[in-house]
């Protein structure tokens, strides 16, 4: 088969691998559809993890073989994947902090090489634990490119149960690039006022369709904006959607004193924050991360998507065939003025 294989030196090429093999409990997806996502971008460019490895984790596809002990699925059955399960049990499980346990940090889904997640190859297995409880049906008339958003749209809904946003909080999201449009939508949902920034153009139209009021972040109408409708307070809660430097500087300014500030997008150990400590302690503020899924919100997420609540499938702007990763990527990297989410169909012939 053909795979998008991590070479190092920020390097990906594409290269004819050995289809995996599974075992008596695992399965053989065939992907249709894998969302590049930012979090593999940076594994890439700043040569995160050691090479070989295939990434890719925003997975749709038709399952195409079974192991002989599995019966939850069967050949022809379309679905999604995560790539990460926790063992419900330890220590960080009991206290519902999934992405810290052990066996979640183990990648089930693999293209071959070091388990990567896989998706951008053009078939993947899926571990016994992963097929045990990290897979969800798609139901018959929804796409392979809406379905690849369940995973992150699982990261997204984990940080917003974590701020606990009132009806009539005001959020400012800062960012909006495929993931904080879905921040955006989301916090819409819960009935809050949402101010959202972004210096392109477009994707401020875009968010503002969704119901944000939108802004672009170098401008003082922003900041005096989120003032002007809080009678001076600023924003309730504050997600940093983007890594651009700075951000987390403005979101303590739009932020009222007891406030909840969310970094989501700060992934990279290079990525440093120097802010005042007397803005958190003496302004009550809440400073906290929020990463990767959380397993108990598997069936929730699935449903936002699956039913169109989210209308997804409208923030892909690049829909790409493996052969051509490469574009894929310095796209997702270096958007242009009508760029969003880029997904990738190995499948395609190139």
């Amino acid at each position: 088969m053909l795979a998008a294989v991590y070479t190092g030196s920020a390097r990906v090429e594409i290269q004819t691998v050995e289809t995996p093999e599974i075992g008596p409990s695992e399965v053989l997806i065939r992907v249709e559809s894998c969302g590049i996502c930012h979090t593999d971008l940076k594994k890439i460019q700043y040569d995160l993890l050691a090479p070989p490895r295939i990434y890719g984790h925003e997975t749709a596809g038709v399952v195409v073989a079974v192991g002989e002990t599995v019966g939850k699925y069967v050949p022809g059955d379309r679905v999604i994947v995560f790539h990460h399960i926790p063992c419900q049990d330890c220590f960080y499980c009991q206290r519902r902090l999934y992405a810290q346990c052990a066996s979640y940090k183990r990648v089930g889904v693999t293209a071959g090489f070091e388990a990567a997640g896989g998706g951008f190859s053009q078939y993947v297995r899926v571990m016994d634990w992963i097929v045990e409880r990290g897979m969800e049906k798609i139901p018959e008339g929804v796409s392979f490119d809406q379905a690849c958003w369940v995973e992150p749209v699982n990261t997204c809904l984990k940080a917003i149960e974590q701020l606990a946003l009132f009806e009539g909080d005001v959020v400012a999201v800062l960012g909006q690039g495929p993931i904080g449009l879905v921040f955006t939508m989301l916090a819409k949902r819960t009935g809050a006022t949402v101010f959202a920034t972004d210096t392109i153009g477009f994707r401020r139209q875009i968010s503002a369709r969704f119901g944000a009021s939108a802004h672009d972040p170098r401008d003082a109408d922003f900041e005096q904006a989120i003032r002007a409708a809080t009678q001076g307070r600023a924003a309730d809660a504050v997600i940093v959607a983007t890594n651009v430097r700075g951000l987390v500087d403005q979101a303590i300014r739009v932020s009222r004193p007891g406030a909840k500030i969310c970094l989501f997008a700060q992934t990279s150990a290079a990525e440093r924050i120097d802010i005042s400590g007397a803005d958190i302690c003496v302004g009550e503020r809440i400073l906290f991360g929020s990463y990767s899924a959380d397993t108990d919100l598997q069936t929730e997420s699935a449903r936002l998507v699956f039913s169109g609540e989210l209308p997804l499938e409208t923030l892909i702007s690049d829909r790409i065939p493996l052969s051509e990763i490469t574009r894929g990527i310095e796209t997702a990297l270096h958007p242009s003025e009508r760029s969003l989410k880029v997904v990738v169909h190995p499948q395609e012939p190139s």
